[in-house]
């Protein structure tokens, strides 16, 4: 690994059985598995694959049958459950689809709600986030007062206000329209490279595979092999290279997500033309 890319979640061999017996079912198997700081991994996989025991798994709230389990370098795996919030609070943050907001407290108050101790200094992080995510208007208003997509922004000023280097989403646009959902993602993609957070996302939307770096497939509780992808130059989708349909122009090969956006490419490739 280069010396300027640091891995912040490390899993190792990681395996999760439920049960005993002939009862007992696998949920994670063997799963090996790297984010790196300033990077956007999204998991995708059908219900029943393990993305939830995988989430609960990474974020220390649960803890493997075997393997071991690093958040910025510190090995969680074998941590008593005393030791395992001040993790939680100061390394990983969290961001829920269902927001999980109080409905009683302003939205400042639902940022500061998670602030540690050592964050509860003279100046106001809960404040600055929610300036920063474009919700200054908003700071004194309670949920019932909030859109979706400003409500998950809240949500994601909570995740961020301890300043941990891991930030943990669980289905972030299933209760958002296309537009909305597709703000909060771009909205990730922008924490993780300017704040430089590596952000694990668990979701089925396939639209959000554009502002990930990486997807990759949970099927029966182990990864199956990454799959190779580019960005169409035409509709700017990012496609899996696999099957799709390709020009080769200028000693360079071109994917595409479909014969359309091929078309358009065909009629002027110097207007695509990505060598720079």
């Amino acid at each position: 690994m280069p010396d300027d890319i640091t891995a912040v979640l490390t899993m190792e061999r990681v395996t999760k059985v439920f049960g005993e017996g002939d009862g007992a079912v696998k949920a994670l198997d063997d799963v090996d598995f790297v984010a790196n700081a300033g990077e956007v991994i999204v998991i995708m996989g059908p219900s029943g694959s393990g993305k939830t025991t995988f989430l609960t798994t990474a974020g220390a709230l649960l803890t493997p049958t075997s393997g071991t389990v690093k958040v910025s370098n510190i090995d969680i795996t074998n941590m008593s459950e005393s030791e395992l919030p001040d993790v939680r609070r100061e390394k990983i943050g969290f961001i829920f689809q269902s927001f999980n907001l109080l409905e009683s407290l302003t939205a400042t108050e639902n940022v500061r709600l998670v602030l540690t101790k050592a964050r509860r200094g003279g100046h106001h992080p809960a404040r600055e986030l929610l300036d920063m995510l474009g919700l200054g208007h908003r700071l004194n208003s309670l949920p019932k007062q909030l859109s979706g997509g400003e409500k998950q922004r809240v949500a994601i000023a909570r995740a961020l206000v301890n300043n941990p280097d891991l930030i943990l989403a669980d289905e972030p646009t299933a209760n958002l329209d296309a537009k909305r959902g597709r703000e909060v993602m771009l909205l990730l993609r922008q924490i993780a490279l300017e704040m430089q957070k590596a952000v694990v996302i668990v979701s089925h939307d396939h639209r959000i595979r554009e502002i990930a770096h990486r997807v990759v497939w949970l099927e029966d509780g182990t990864f199956l092999p990454d799959v190779a992808t580019t960005r169409d130059p035409v509709c700017n989708r990012v496609i899996e290279v696999e099957g799709a349909p390709t020009i080769d122009s200028e000693g360079q090969t071109y994917h595409f997500c479909g014969h359309d956006c091929r078309k358009i490419f065909e009629a002027d490739p110097a207007r695509f033309d990505q060598s720079d």
